[in-house]
């Protein structure tokens, strides 16, 4: 059984597409990670929020007979605003189009295809994944403070705005339409596996899971790593950067 509430974030997956969709594998060419995939969960790494907004907006009333007799829906613009505790400065900047110049970073001229995947649980155990497999991503602040008695932080911040994606037979409707978003969850009677989806949201992807020092949690309880005792990994095996 799969549920439509969730509890907390697992983790936040991204990668970088060409203009024709196919995920860069290669990091000196704009991959992330090393076979083009990043989960960030390092050292002192990870999402804090992931909160989705514009999934759908609420349609316009058309009325006749002085009776609302249609409601017309335009095109659902989803957006993401992501706080990481951190996130390796090369990925970050790979991802909002940051090149290296003269020793520094500064913003190019066109974005990065980026693709977002994130990770949490229902309450019934089961791994829920929200994902867009196309859009861009921009640093909209970035927030100093002094510290004093209490040290003051400042985590990166980013804004995911999606678009279709690319090819055109990707996250297709049972009509046809292409979405810019789409979700799945391992308890849904739809679902096939991780390899399927991983190879829909991030450009033909076919490596190894990068999930798979994962397990799926149980109940209220939170994920459980695999460098645990008694725990049987999701699929496959890699290391999260």
């Amino acid at each position: 059984m799969a549920g439509m509430s969730f509890k907390g974030i697992d983790f936040v997956m991204g990668g970088i597409t060409d203009d024709k969709g196919v995920l860069i594998t290669e990091p000196d060419k704009g991959g992330l990670g090393e076979k083009g995939i990043a989960l960030w969960d390092g050292d002192g790494d990870g999402a804090t929020t992931a909160n989705i907004t514009a999934l759908e907006e609420a349609g316009q009333q058309q009325y006749a007979n002085n009776k609302v007799k249609r409601i017309n829906h335009g095109v659902p613009t989803p957006q993401v605003a992501l706080t990481m505790l951190d996130i390796p400065y090369e990925d970050a900047s790979k991802m909002v189009g940051y090149q290296s110049v003269n020793g520094g970073r500064v913003l190019a001229n066109q974005k990065p295809h980026v693709a977002l995947l994130i990770a949490s649980h229902d309450f019934d155990g089961n791994w829920h994944f929200d994902c867009f497999a196309n859009g861009e991503v921009i640093i909209p602040t970035r927030n100093h403070g002094t510290s004093n008695k209490n040290e003051t932080d400042s985590n990166a911040t980013f804004t995911y705005q999606s678009m279709a994606p690319i090819p055109n037979n990707v996250f297709l409707n049972a009509d046809g339409s292409q979405q810019a978003f789409k979700d799945y969850n391992t308890g849904d009677s739809s679902w096939k596996d991780y390899e399927t989806m991983l190879k829909e949201v991030f450009g033909g992807y076919s490596g190894e899971n990068p999930m798979a020092g994962y397990v799926q949690a149980s109940g209220t309880g939170s994920f459980t790593n695999t460098n645990e005792s008694n725990v049987s990994p999701v699929s496959g095996g890699s290391s999260a950067h």
